[in-house]
């Protein structure tokens, strides 16, 4: 059985049971087995995570930096074999995804963090030397954070952009790995601990889990010592997160759910290449990106009609990839039966592709404008995975309707000319919605840069000035403002003096 990490030391769990990762490719169990820990682990994290918050307090913008930069490059001095690692557990490829996408985004993150706590940006300090006040941001106390199956490394508890946000304003963080990747997580929390060490920063303000029964979670969530949650993951299990936060004054960054809308005006159909691009973008990582769009609206045309039949004749041909586990084939499976349920046409895929390991048949559903209008809810379910609906509009003004209705979402796009006169108006409109509005390319990248906004209204996020990604906009999710009233400034935090 693996060991945890706790207080600073890979210490046997005390258990309540233990799993084995999958291999999506196949849906095989393989490697070591990890331990589900029980409530008794909990409270030894809570404990060490406490004393570390006020040690952490204590740290310098310096010292956080150097952590951070050291660990950005201890992840680098195993780069192979952690790659390779991630791909056995999730089915991503080595390269280009790994070794030469998501890897060097970790540790720019990484690095960009370190910058921000050195700098002490994130901290907006303020003075108001004539009412004798000073305000600023500081450390808001142990972060528990819970990482997705889909970015083994850019977002994962112990090494995304959650984690070093977290600990760039200063906090300790008890990390959960995610089941479908325990081995590359306990790697990655290796090469944390190791950090740790040189920066001077407490042994406890990094730990990790692999995995607790779902009531001791919620009871994680609502306990004292815990000040803020971040999680990445589905609608279902962040929405029972909220819950319980929320039932005990607990802030909660999620990032749960998004169709990301693309809407194509009649000017776009200038662009030969928009099928393959709009195909590009759906099956991208067997359309497992939390920016893939599951949704498109068209014109009612016969250019329209020509991009949906290739569309469809596109999902038919391309293999369809492994999914991260066989939840994500239950859930393609039960939005796939929504869609048909209400009156959706299906025009490629539909089904489970059996004796397969984890793989849904790639899969386009075709609506009109009056029927999405009538069954917004449904229609805008989520299929996380190679699933879209293309929705005909018979008019620009019922176009405006569907944009209005479309619930918050990570991204909304429009492709067309800038003379267009339905232009204005949809960026406008998707402006209210979407978090990041997106002119003539798909909506799966996410830079890293301070300018980047990867939030968006409910249900996209649990909050609408939420960014998961971009520093120090990322950071200030887990901080206080303290505020210094007719106090000596020599008592002051250093960002104000």
């Amino acid at each position: 059985m693996q060991n945890v990490l706790i207080g600073g030391e890979w210490i046997p769990s005390n258990s309540t049971g233990s799993f084995q990762a999958y291999a999506p490719n196949t849906g095989e169990i393989f490697g070591e087995q990890f331990p589900v820990s029980s409530w008794e682990d909990c409270s030894i994290m809570l404990d060490a995570a406490a004393k570390a918050a006020i040690q952490m307090e204590q740290a310098t913008g310096a010292q956080i930096a150097s952590f951070l930069r050291a660990y950005a490059t201890n992840i680098e001095s195993v780069a192979e074999s952690l790659c390779e690692l991630a791909a056995k557990e999730t089915a991503l490829p080595v390269s280009p995804r790994l070794q030469d996408v998501e890897l060097p985004r970790t540790t720019r993150q990484l690095r960009l963090a370190a910058d921000a706590a050195e700098s002490q940006v994130w901290r907006n300090p303020t003075v108001d030397s004539e009412s004798k006040l000073a305000s600023c941001l500081g450390p808001l106390g142990p972060v528990l954070l819970i990482g997705p199956n889909n970015f083994p490394l850019a977002f994962n508890a112990i090494s995304g952009s959650d984690f070093a946000s977290a600990i760039a304003a200063g906090n300790p963080v008890i990390a959960k790995a995610h089941p479908a990747h325990p081995g590359t997580t306990q790697l990655l929390a290796q090469q944390a601990s190791a950090a740790l060490a040189t920066a001077g920063l407490p042994a406890a303000a990094v730990q990790m889990f692999y995995q607790v029964a779902p009531e001791d979670g919620l009871r994680l969530v609502s306990h004292s010592t815990i000040a803020a949650v971040g999680f990445t993951g589905s609608r279902n299990v962040g929405l029972q997160l909220k819950q319980t936060a929320d039932e005990h004054g607990k802030p909660i960054f999620l990032e749960m759910s998004s169709v990301n809308p693309v809407f194509f005006l009649p000017s776009a159909f200038q662009n030969e290449d928009l099928a393959n691009e709009l195909v590009g973008s759906c099956l991208l990582g067997a359309g497992q990106f939390c920016t893939c769009p599951n949704l498109f609206v068209v014109l009612d045309s016969p250019e329209s009609a020509q991009l949906l039949g290739r569309v469809a004749e596109e999902f038919k041909s391309r293999p369809a990839g492994p999914l991260l586990s066989e939840s994500g084939v239950a859930g393609l499976e039960a939005a796939a039966k929504r869609f048909a349920e209400s009156g959706a046409e299906l025009l490629a895929g539909g089904k489970v592709i059996e004796n397969a390991g984890f793989r849904f048949e790639n899969t386009l559903f075709k609506v009109n404008g009056d029927q999405f209008l009538q069954q917004t809810d449904a229609l805008q379910t989520e299929g996380f995975g190679p699933m879209s609906i293309g929705v005909v509009a018979k008019d620009a003004a019922q176009m405006e309707e569907i944009a209005a209705a479309i619930e918050g979402s990570l991204t909304g796009v429009v492709y067309g000319n800038n003379d267009d006169a339905e232009l204005p108006a949809l960026t406008r409109i998707l402006r209210r919605s979407v978090g990041r509005v997106i002119h003539n390319k798909m909506p799966t990248g996410v830079a890293v840069s301070p300018a980047m906004n990867h939030g968006g209204p409910f249900p996209a996020t649990g909050h609408p000035g939420f960014t998961a990604v971009g520093m120090p906009g990322s950071i200030r999710r887990f901080a206080k403002l303290d505020c210094y009233d007719n106090v000596d400034s020599k008592f002051w935090p250093t960002c104000l003096k």
